[in-house]
Order: structure tokens, then C-alpha cells, then sequence
């Protein structure tokens, strides 16, 4: 193993260093703020591309210093990480692109990149994390760099969602670091380790305690993964800008937790430890109720932005299902869909903004014909939308393809029930908008507010989404290339938990 830290280190740093410098660009400098966006966000890309060919190659990195006796601060870079920290990287690119377009003409934008900077640099050490603690510091940090994101408006309605979002994650943070310490003192380390860090004669004499733990991190990641009945603070937090919401929904915090969570089942207890411990069942049975509450939500909200938050608390669940089935199969179709919902949803966000920001659109009751007005935008938002239903070959068809097969080689296939019936609800809250959209004409004034313009918008605000559909569409059809996500994640499964995976 290669002791190697700087490249790890050099990812967390490009988004970590940029932030004092654009806090310190006034905001009329929108050429310089722009610039230094950008280029950190490349360079990052670039290192990150660079760290996954390595890593694929079969190098490891890792970066340690002491933080307190017996215990270090790690940042590591190993195939499981690479699939958060790539989808963090690759979807900061394309919403630093939206969110210059999207805030041209708004004050306080070198506060909001600032922050959106020390947001990414977060998600980076949640990703490249080695241990329970350094996981820990950056889920806080994430918490304390996304608040003001989300109060960015500052009007009362905003600074309301964001004290119920403070009081939800904080709460969460403080349950997960009461059960990182507990766990340290009766393990003595919190190291990711490929099936569990947790010594067979301390699993049979704490059993007790651990299920405690256990709960405790369920608790503190099951806040930010949105699971019943800690969701509450999703729906609220949408008062944010587009670019905040697709941060939230698709780059960064729900991703943190579901990741975590992962990492808990997988690196912390493992599947044995799941298995002794009685874990495992209900974690699955939580996160088919919430698949199934946030699909049945979603389907009545007629605010565009809530029913995608709502969508959001279904779909992340199916990452956290996938882990708990504790089957390779399954975990793959649950990594997927991290990766796939991330693309899925960011795309989504990005049109409800262009609605938003372009026609000062914000319900699905006011998008009749925008199909007409806005083709591009909308033929984004379809692609994305049948890929959520599952609709083959679309990507989300993939992962879902694959949590099936896993529910039944793991003796569980009330799963595919639970697939059937959340996709039958994706159906009901998505269909009815692309039919409004392309089949109904318009019934309000909004296609005449704007003249009809080449490039329906401002192209910073066009681009990235139709960038995120062609993905969509690119994942599912070339799913089986080995460089396709699906290819990633099954060299997960062979490399970090060590099961050779096929097709169900």
C-alpha cells in the first residue's frame, strides 16, 4: 500500500483554499470570482480523475496526522470513496456553471461561493474520510458551510427553513459523534475496514451496547439520507436557490448521509456484525417505508420544487435498502443509484430553476405547454424524470435492475414489491407533468412575459442540465462498458468487499 497523501490532501485543498479567496472578491468582480470557480473546480476534476486511474490501477493513498492520542485524522483514497468524491467532483463542476448563471444579477455572491466552496470541501473529507471521526468533523462541517446556503435569500421564509434544518442536523451530528465516542471506547478504533471493524469476542460481550451505537449513527446519518421520520427538514430547506437545492439533493448532504450509512453497515459492523446483531431487517424495513412515504408524498405536492424534495426522500433510500440487504447484488444497485439519482435529480433541479428563474414559474399547476416555450429545458427534465420512474435504458432502470435481483437472491422479495410500487408512484407524480407540459396548451400569460429566444435562456443555465440528460441516457445504454458506473461499482464489490458480482 502507497503511504502517498498528497493527492488526497490536494483534493480536499482546491475547493478548501478557494474559499477565503472568493470571500474576498467584492462582488462586482464577477470575472475573477468566476475564474477562480472554475478553475478549482477543473483542477479538482483533474486530480480526481488522476486519484480513480491510480486507484483503479491498484495504488492506495493515504494521508494521516495525529488528532488525539490513539487516534488519527486519515484521509484515504480507495475505490468506495472514489464513488462519492467523482460524483461530488463531476456534479460541483456542472452547478458551479448553473449557479454563475443562475446568480448574475444577485447581491452577496462571493459570501454564496464562498460557502458553496467550503460545502464541496466538506463532501470531499466525508468521502476521502478513514476513520468514524474524521467522518464525523466533515459531516459537521457540511452542516455548518450548507446553513447559509440555504438561508441565502434571506427573507423570513428562508431564515425559517434554515433554523429547521440547523435544529434537525445538529441534533443528528450530535447523536452520530455521542455514537462515534461510545463505539471508540469499546472497540478502540473506528477504521473503514471491509467487513467491519469489530473483533468477534467484543461483538459477543457488548452486544447490547453496540445495537445502542448502532442506533445512535442511524439517528445522526438517517438525518441527512432523510429516513422516516427525519426528513422533516428536506421540504423546508427548498425555500433555497435552484443551485442550493441541487447542492443538497443530488451533490452533497443527502449523498453524505446515505454514504455514511454505507460505510456503517459495510466498513464499521459489516455484514456479520449486521447479521448477530439483528440490524440488518429492520434498517431494510425502514427504508422501504420511506421509499414508499416519499414517493406517496410527493405525488400531492403541487409546488415543483417540494415534489422533488419529496422524491428525494424516496430515492435515497433505495441506497440505504441496497446496504441492508447485505448481498453484493444488492449493494451494487444501491451504489448506482447514489451515483444515478445524483445525475437524475441535479438535472431535475436545474429545469425547476430555469422555470423558476426564467418564467417565474414555481407549480406543476402552471406548466402547461412550457414544453412550447422552453423545449430544451423540459426535453432535460423528461429524460431525468422517466429515468426516476425506471424506464429502460435509462440509468435508473440499471440500479433498480439490479436492487431487484438483489432483494431476491437475499431471500427478501418483498423488495421488488417495494420497486414496483415506488415506481408505479413516480409514474403518478411525474407523468402528469411531461403530459401537461408537451400535449396541454398554455393557460396563463407567462409565454408572453419573454420573447421566444434561440437558446430558451441564459446558455450558463442551459447547458448544464441538458449535460446531465445526455448522461442519463449515455449510463443506461452503455451500462455493461467497464467504464461506466455500473462498471466502477461492480470492481467495488470485487476489490472492498471482496464478492464477485454478476447479472441478476
Amino acid at each position: 500500500m502507497s503511504e502517498n497523501g498528497w493527492l488526497p490532501l490536494a483534493v480536499l485543498l482546491t475547493s478548501l483554499l478557494a474559499a477565503p479567496l472568493i470571500f474576498a472578491i467584492p462582488g462586482r468582480q464577477r470575472g475573477l470570482r468566476t475564474a477562480i470557480n472554475l478553475a478549482a473546480a477543473l483542477l479538482k476534476l483533474a486530480l480526481v480523475a488522476w486519484l480513480a486511474w491510480q486507484v483503479a490501477a491498484g495504488e492506495s493513498f493515504r494521508f494521516v496526522m495525529p488528532l488525539l492520542p490513539g487516534i488519527d485524522f486519515v484521509l484515504q483514497a480507495d475505490p468506495l470513496s472514489l464513488i462519492f468524491v467523482t460524483l461530488s467532483t463531476g456534479l460541483w463542476l456542472v452547478t458551479t456553471i448553473y449557479a454563475i448563471g443562475y446568480l448574475e444579477d444577485s447581491p452577496n455572491r462571493s459570501r454564496f461561493f464562498g460557502f458553496f466552496s467550503l460545502c464541496v470541501a466538506a463532501t470531499m473529507g466525508i468521502g476521502m474520510a478513514g476513520n468514524l471521526l474524521t467522518f464525523v468533523i466533515f459531516y459537521e462541517l457540511l452542516t455548518l458551510a450548507t446553513y447559509p446556503l440555504v438561508v441565502h435569500r434571506q427573507t423570513e421564509k428562508a431564515r425559517r427553513g434554515g433554523r429547521i434544518y440547523l435544529a434537525y442536523t445538529l441534533t443528528g451530528g450530535l447523536a452520530l459523534f455521542v455514537g462515534t465516542a461510545w463505539f471508540y471506547g469499546i472497540i478502540g478504533t473506528g477504521d473503514f475496514v471491509a467487513g467491519g471493524t469489530i473483533p468477534a469476542n467484543l461483538l459477543a460481550d457488548n452486544a447490547g451496547a453496540l445495537v445502542a451505537i448502532f442506533v445512535l449513527m442511524l439517528a445522526g446519518l438517517g438525518v441527512k439520507a432523510a429516513l422516516l421520520p427525519l426528513h422533516g427538514w428536506l421540504p423546508q430547506a427548498m425555500v433555497a436557490p435552484a443551485p442550493v437545492s441541487a447542492l443538497l439533493h443530488a451533490v452533497a448532504v443527502v449523498k453524505a448521509g446515505a454514504f455514511g450509512i454505507v460505510r456503517v453497515t459495510q466498513e464499521i459492523y459489516g455484514p456479520e456484525a449486521m447479521r448477530v446483531l439483528d440490524l440488518a431487517m429492520p434498517l431494510a424495513l425502514l427504508a422501504a417505508a420511506t421509499i414508499l412515504y416519499g414517493s406517496w408524498r410527493a405525488v400531492f405536492q403541487d409546488d415543483l420544487k417540494r415534489r422533488l424534495a419529496y422524491s428525494t426522500v424516496s430515492q435515497v433510500s433505495y441506497i440505504v435498502l441496497g446496504a441492508s440487504l447485505l448481498h453484493p447484488l444488492a449493494l451494487v444497485g444501491g451504489l448506482m443509484h447514489l451515483i444515478h439519482q445524483g445525475v437524475m435529480k441535479i438535472t431535475l433541479f436545474m429545469c425547476a430553476g430555469n422555470f423558476a428563474e426564467t418564467l417565474g414559474l414555481y407549480r406543476v399547476s402552471q406548466l402547461n405547454g412550457i414544453g412550447r416555450r422552453m423545449p430544451w429545458t423540459m426535453a432535460a427534465f423528461s429524460v431525468a424524470a422517466i429515468g426516476m420512474i425506471g424506464i429502460p435504458p435509462l440509468m435508473g432502470f440499471v440500479s433498480k435492475w439490479y436492487l431487484a435481483g438483489g432483494g431476491l437472491e437475499a431471500d427478501a422479495p418483498w423488495v421488488l414489491a417495494v420497486l414496483i410500487a415506488s415506481s408505479a408512484l413516480n409514474a403518478i407524480y411525474f407523468l402528469p407533468i411531461l403530459h401537461a407540459a408537451w400535449f396541454r396548451a398554455p393557460d396563463g400569460p407567462w409565454d408572453e412575459k419573454l420573447p421566444a429566444t434561440r437558446f430558451e435562456t441564459h446558455w450558463m443555465l442551459l447547458v448544464p442540465p441538458l449535460a446531465t440528460a445526455a448522461l442519463v441516457v449515455l449510463a443506461g445504454l452503455l451500462a455493461a462498458a467497464p467504464f461506466s458506473p455500473l462498471g466502477w461499482v461492480r470492481f467495488v464489490a470485487d476489490t472492498e468487499f471482496s464478492s464477485a458480482v454478476g447479472s441478476p
